[in-house]
């Protein structure tokens, strides 16, 4: 394309050079911002002919061309051109090809600084709110899950060893909880990032009388952007979503590395369904957990992300830099992966099979209710370090002998304390440990139905317009 073909022709005397003009352009990927570009440009087309700068006429021209170059791209009929840089020209140059004149007047007052701004926004608004969906669905299959299991016993694990029995359903609802900081924070972003810098122009605003306050209630956000030069430079809002976005990720990778675990030999926890495996290619017994694996995995990819788009931000000077064509591509496959993964445990959660009886044999190995023994020595007037030390020897002698410490006698148990009593085998069950844990955020059956029930409604009150 030549230079006088350019929408900035007037300056320049030289055609642009074609590998420059490749490398510079954006259009194979700022696509995706063409609903929310026009949707952009309808609201400033409208707020122009509001204070005057346009006709009537010619926003009912303007608006007609739009929503007919919509209906293209949705049909796939709409040629994207490189020469023409990106999404915003590729419309403008389709738009003033359609209905002439009045398309030349579309861009009065604004800049593609501000407008690709505004897409983003516009854009990233959208997919969160996609994203919150996709994580009040998640919740909802961990909450239904939780309920079903909230007497299943499991060994719960500090590093990795054996340390107190929990329910399963409480240790199901600990992932819920993730889930649901990992919402609100979306939210959160989505507030900051609901503020409009169109009309900030390309760094200073403009010389005409834009009713920027107008166009940010017709495009639903809070209100305008209160500085130019920060309006059209700052890409923070995609940064924090990029955090958010990996804080997800870190939970579902530890989620992962869990499922991982649990469906190996070793621990035979849970079976995944079939549909989210895949086997190998020499070893005909293998049933391997690849959905849970490329999560984990995507975590890094996802996390790699959000020190790109800090590192791409940090030397900027105000205003606009070029730099910034660069934010769109990781905010992109940030979102992308993130929705795949959620969907992928949304798909897979309401599936996982737990093997109640290996969990329950684990949590007998590890003398799970060493703990439970130390509390009731202390009730029966023993301090905590002495108690520690006498189920230390219960251990040993548990040990010792192959057995569990309900296996115990009460004539050996008597001898390492007399305080011990024929009542302390209702707490070295692992059902009366987990019952005596019966208290707000404990691991009791009881506090994990409260618990469902509790999430059940605030799951219902988010949903609330």
């Amino acid at each position: 394309m030549s230079s006088e073909s350019k929408p900035w022709a007037g300056r320049f005397t030289q055609a642009t050079d074609a590998f420059v003009e490749a490398f510079t352009a954006s259009v194979g990927f700022d696509q995706r911002l063409a609903r929310h570009d026009i949707q952009g440009s309808i609201a400033h087309a409208t707020m122009l002919a509001r204070i005057g700068v346009l006709s009537q006429k010619d926003l009912h021209t303007i608006v007609g061309g739009l929503e007919t170059i919509l209906a293209e791209i949705e049909r796939g009929d709409f040629f994207w051109s490189v020469e023409l840089e990106d999404v915003h020209m590729n419309i403008e140059a389709r738009l003033t090809d359609r209905i002439g004149e009045a398309g030349k007047k579309l861009h009065t007052g604004r800049s593609r600084n501000d407008q690709v701004a505004t897409d983003i926004r516009l854009y990233l608004r959208d997919e969160i709110d996609g994203l919150c969906q996709q994580l009040a669905t998640l919740r909802a299959a961990l909450i239904d899950l939780a309920e079903r299991e909230a007497d299943t016993i499991l060994p719960g694990f500090t590093h990795l060893q054996v340390a107190q029995p929990v329910s399963f359903g409480h240790h199901l609802m600990a992932w819920h909880e993730m889930l649901a900081r990992d919402q609100d924070r979306l939210r959160d972003c989505r507030k900051r990032l609901n503020v409009m810098p169109l009309g900030a122009a390309a760094l200073a605003g403009t010389t005409f009388p834009l009713d920027r306050h107008y166009t940010a209630e017709l495009l639903g956000f809070d209100r305008p952007a209160a500085n130019s030069l920060d309006a059209v430079s700052d890409r923070d809002f995609a940064i924090e979503f990029t955090a958010c976005a990996s804080l997800v990720m870190m939970h579902l990778s530890r989620f992962s590395e869990e499922l991982i675990l649990w469906t190996s030999a070793q621990f035979a926890f849970v079976d995944l369904p079939d549909a989210f495996c895949t086997g190998s290619s020499i070893m005909p017994q293998k049933k391997n957990p690849d959905v849970p694996e490329l999560v984990r995995g995507k975590a890094g990819r996802v996390f790699g992300h959000l020190v790109g788009l800090l590192t791409l931000m940090k030397s900027q000077p105000l205003a606009y830099n070029k730099d910034n064509q660069e934010d769109k591509e990781p905010l992109f496959d940030t979102l992308d992966t993130l929705k795949a993964c959620l969907r992928a445990y949304t798909d897979m959660v309401p599936h996982l099979a737990p093997n109640r009886e290996a969990m329950r044999l684990a949590a007998l190995k590890g003398y799970a209710t060493a703990t439970d023994l130390a509390d009731y020595l202390v009730r029966k007037g023993i301090a905590f370090r002495d108690a520690h030390e006498v189920v230390g020897k219960a251990v040993r002698l548990g040990i010792d002998s192959g057995r569990d410490l309900s296996q115990l006698t009460l004539d050996e148990l008597k001898a390492l304390s007399p305080r011990i009593e024929a009542d302390v085998f209702g707490i070295l069950t692992l059902e009366g440990s987990l019952q005596a844990r019966d208290h707000f955020g404990g691991t009791a059956p009881n506090q994990v139905r409260q618990a469902v029930a509790r999430a059940r409604a605030q799951l219902a009150e988010e949903a609330q317009p």
